[in-house]
């Protein structure tokens, strides 16, 4: 059956969750996004764990925003205040599509930019073009293992830090900061140093390749600031097979 142009605009394809009587509503124009969906109580369980202690009214900051599956989650479940950084055009646009879908324009702000150790103008380097993908590198041609890597496409993006956000009164002083950058983790948080100094961030949830010594050299940093992390928790989290053994999120908190 074919279909004519307006009844293929007026499918929009969507998937619902409910959560503890929070119901929210994901666009999912592709088979990856609807993954995403259906997936979410599987795939990271300790980042709902995490997200599950924010209080009303916490300012969020979401590095690697992606199409908003933990925006949405966190503003939605625990009316939290979220700014969301996602560089990637079309993630970004769903990333937006799903916030005015769950009616959340007063509490979640979405920026096109990526977030690092630097300012200015650069390249983000993309696996592929499908919506909702990821393993994108701003700034660097690398995997996420750090390893240069060819890329099939490359998009301009802005990138920023988090000290030059904050300091310039952009966004305030979050209470929690997820960072899901595929690889430049720790960019992200040398591009926080000093407002990581500051004991109103109580949290950050990050998702630490703990084959890399730059990444083992961030945990430490963080646990020289004054954060912990639980053995037990990242155990949990850890992958123990396949192409991303030995990465998992780690819940740092004050």
């Amino acid at each position: 059956m074919s279909l004519t142009l307006e009844q293929y605009e007026q499918l929009n394809p969507r998937c619902e969750i409910e959560h503890a009587g929070t119901k929210m509503v994901f666009a999912t124009p592709s088979v990856m996004t609807r993954w995403r969906v259906e997936s979410i109580y599987k795939k990271e369980p300790c980042t709902l764990e995490w997200i599950a202690d924010f209080q009303p009214g916490e300012v969020l900051v979401d590095v690697g925003a992606n199409v908003g599956m933990y925006t949405v989650w966190a503003a939605a479940t625990r009316k939290a205040k979220v700014f969301a950084f996602e560089p990637e055009s079309q993630n970004y646009a769903l990333l937006n599509r799903n916030i005015v879908a769950n009616g959340l324009q007063d509490r979640v702000r979405a920026y096109c930019m990526g977030l690092s150790d630097n300012q200015g103008l650069t390249d983000l380097h993309m696996a592929d073009m499908r919506i909702g993908g990821s393993n994108h590198s701003v700034g660097e041609a690398v995997d996420f293992k750090l390893e240069a890597t060819q890329f099939a496409y490359r998009q301009g993006c802005v990138v920023n830090t988090l000290d030059s956000l904050v300091q310039s009164q952009a966004i305030p002083l979050p209470a929690h900061i997820k960072i899901d950058v595929d690889g430049i983790e720790a960019k992200v948080v040398a591009g926080a140093k000093t407002i990581l100094k500051d004991t109103g961030v109580r949290s950050l949830l990050i998702e630490t390749n703990t084959n890399l010594a730059e990444h083992r050299d961030m945990v430490h940093a963080l646990t020289d600031l004054g954060f912990k992390y639980d053995p037990v928790q990242v155990h949990r989290a850890m992958r123990n097979d396949g192409a991303f053994k030995g990465v998992a999120e780690h819940v740092f908190k004050r």
